[in-house]
């Protein structure tokens, strides 16, 4: 499948079946199946592929050497990607059969130099994309595979990481490297390794729901690129935030987006905080113009990012009771409007670069976090305990003035900007299940995510794409 939907193809099918094959050698037919005209295999990753032969002057890497036994290992490896949560088909399985290996290194004069090159070359593109695959997903948003065979990304490259594996005497292990490091995603993977190798003893088994509920999840993770140093991180299924700092983690209750107006999967920065971020509304267009408009529309003061508050600043719910209580004496009361895409955001907001236009915000509204189930902002994430978040992300920026600074300008409800020097990693997920002392706890999928990525993994990808909204992508 993956050949088919991210490969290279021609539609000039003329091979070379006519052509006197046994004088020719390997590396010869190497670079003319690499070459850029006429191409007659099917590869995901074609630039990559030619780079990686490149350095050995366009000769076999894996049917003609003395010592086969990474061939051997790259071969059972392809047999068990499911216990890295993906799936054999994606990786030529149908061209690199052990039968016609075994005759090409026991009775190399057998098989044609044609052949040969065709399965060394096949099974380096199966590497490849498997490499890729672990490092940066199947289905990766961010870094389609185009892109990544152009090999113009700064970071990971999987034809150097194969190349180096080559050079280690754990091969397997070497290729391995390519996952991410989280601590998360590791758990998760020796999960999904002891059901398949130790349970199951059989990895062309069909994925049952357990085993594909961790495989999607591990994708998640791919495109979250977690490492292991500070960094802060929302689940939305767990309405959790974790700030991970490499010696202890702190977790603080979230709110997301409600189903129709979901918070969004991204990797950023968060750069500066905002204190006393709404501002106040003069009292005669709260009387006279905002308070009009609510009594016609339910929803006007929320739609339009109004919080509402009594003169002791207490934050004031609007519904029909309360909106009487405002209409009959509004002297009492007066409107604030905040910046960003919920309309009560507190005394901090923590801002990081998205084209979402979404913030991480204290709230009034604390009464939110008593909830078991917390889908219920429009968009952005209100965070419980805001103030610890703010000290723990200003310690880490070093400078204790600042916390002086945002202390004092939230006591006299003074608007200001504090920028850090040092950003802090924010990734907001969206992990259904997660493996924690060895087993499986699994969330609610409130955006009923799970079986579209399940689908794409395991079935038609192509057919999802042309179906699912440019939205709903990005929830994968």
């Amino acid at each position: 499948m993956l050949c088919s939907l991210l490969g290279f193809a021609s539609k000039n099918t003329v091979g070379l079946k006519n052509q006197k094959l046994n004088d020719t050698s390997v590396g010869s037919f190497i670079r003319q199946y690499l070459g850029d005209s006429n191409p007659v295999i099917l590869l995901a990753y074609p630039k990559s592929v030619r780079r990686f032969y490149n350095t050995f002057g366009m000769e076999a890497a894996w049917v003609c050497q003395s010592n086969t036994r990474q061939t051997w290992q790259a071969m059972m490896l392809l047999d068990c990607v499911l216990q890295y949560g993906l799936t054999p088909g994606d990786y030529h399985p149908r061209e690199l059969l052990y039968d016609p290996l075994h005759t090409m290194i026991e009775e190399p004069a057998r098989i044609s130099n044609a052949k040969k090159a065709k399965f060394d070359i096949l099974l380096t593109d199966a590497l490849i994309a498997l490499m890729n695959n672990m490092h940066y997903g199947k289905l990766n948003p961010q870094y389609w595979t185009d892109l990544l065979d152009d090999g113009l990304l700064p970071s990971f490259h999987a034809e150097s990481a194969l190349l180096s594996a080559r050079q280690q005497v754990e091969f397997i292990r070497a290729i391995e490297m390519a996952q991410p490091h989280a601590i998360q995603y590791t758990a998760m993977q020796d999960k999904l390794r002891q059901l398949r190798g130790v349970y199951k003893e059989d990895c062309y088994e069909t994925p049952e729901t357990e085993v594909t509920k961790i495989a999607i999840n591990m994708e998640r993770l791919r495109w979250a690129a977690i490492d292991s140093g500070l960094n802060i991180q929302v689940n939305i299924p767990s309405y959790t935030l974790t700030f991970v700092r490499p010696e202890t983690t702190f977790v603080f209750k979230v709110v997301v987006g409600k189903t129709t107006a979901p918070t969004p999967t991204l990797n950023s920065n968060i750069t500066y905080l905002t204190t006393f971020p709404e501002w106040k509304i003069a009292q005669q267009i709260f009387v006279n113009q905002l308070l009009p408009k609510a009594k016609h529309d339910a929803d006007f003061f929320e739609n339009n990012h109004y919080a509402v508050y009594d003169r002791l600043n207490n934050y004031i719910a609007i519904n029909p009771k309360t909106l009487a209580a405002i209409e009959k004496n509004p002297n009492l009361y007066y409107a604030r409007q905040s910046f960003g895409c919920d309309n009560a955001m507190g005394q901090l907001v923590f801002h990081f670069q998205n084209m979402y236009d979404i913030y991480l915000h204290d709230t009034p509204e604390q009464q939110m976090f008593d909830n078991q189930e917390r889908p219920l902002s429009h968009t952005c994430i209100r965070v419980e305990k805001a103030w610890q978040l703010a000290g723990l992300v200003i310690a880490y920026d070093g400078d204790q003035s600042k916390m002086i600074l945002l202390k004092k300008a939230v006591d006299k409800k003074l608007t200001r900007n504090i920028s850090l020097r040092k950003p802090v990693p924010i990734k907001i997920t969206y992990l259904t299940c997660e493996v924690k002392e060895g087993q499986v706890i699994n969330y609610k999928d409130i955006y009923d995510m799970d079986k579209s990525l399940e689908f794409a993994l395991y079935h038609n990808h192509e057919t999802l794409t042309i179906k699912l909204s440019n939205k709903w992508k990005r929830f994968w």
